[in-house]
């Protein structure tokens, strides 16, 4: 039988890119389960309200049922992480405590993730050949930009096409120089391990 993994996202391209992550992790983790993966999304300035991310978990839980977990990944944008993190996580579990439920902010944005593992990406999605990681991949502002930058010409990173496509060929040992994807790992696994 499939361990059930809701996921509760903010993007169009999170909604896909998330599940392959998720896979990713879960397969590393726990090779030997098989996983279900039920991703919800709403954006984050809905989230954030009162109410909101209550009823997004309310509904992730009927999905997952008791034996399933939750995990709630958004960008952290100019918000602390370490704030406003544990802030959702209280919310999240207080309106169903029944459920393991975990958070994740990726600080700044999900794309921080993609700076860190930035050579495992050399030649995927038309970036460069000679791509290098930033020496603080969680620092930069506009982690797409830069993405955009170090591809030829006019082209661009999409969001809803290469976010997925990348998070499928992403090292993930290298992206966990990020410290929010190494969380977004210790959470898998922490979720893994209770349910």
């Amino acid at each position: 039988m499939p361990v059930h993994l809701a996921c509760i996202v903010e993007g169009q391209g999170d909604l896909e890119a998330v599940p392959v992550l998720l896979r990713r992790i879960a397969r590393e983790v726990s090779p030997e389960r098989a996983f279900q993966i039920h991703p919800f999304r709403m954006p984050r300035t809905r989230l954030l309200k009162p109410g909101e991310l209550e009823r997004a978990v309310d509904l992730a839980a009927r999905r997952v049922g008791r034996e399933g977990g939750i995990l709630v990944v958004l960008d952290s944008d100019d918000d602390c992480p370490a704030k406003l993190g544990p802030a959702l996580l209280a919310r999240a579990a207080r309106s169903r405590s029944d459920v393991p439920v975990r958070v994740v902010l990726a600080h700044r944005e999900f794309e921080a993730w993609f700076l860190a593992g930035a050579e495992s990406l050399r030649g995927r999605r038309g970036l460069h050949a000679d791509l290098a990681a930033p020496a603080e991949p969680e620092g930069v502002r506009g982690a797409k930009e830069w993405l955009s930058a170090h591809m030829p010409g006019d082209q661009r990173y999409v969001e809803t096409l290469d976010q997925p496509a990348l998070a499928a060929v992403l090292d993930l040992g290298t992206a966990r120089r990020a410290a929010s994807f190494d969380k977004l790992w210790r959470d898998v696994a922490g979720l893994l391990a209770k349910i």
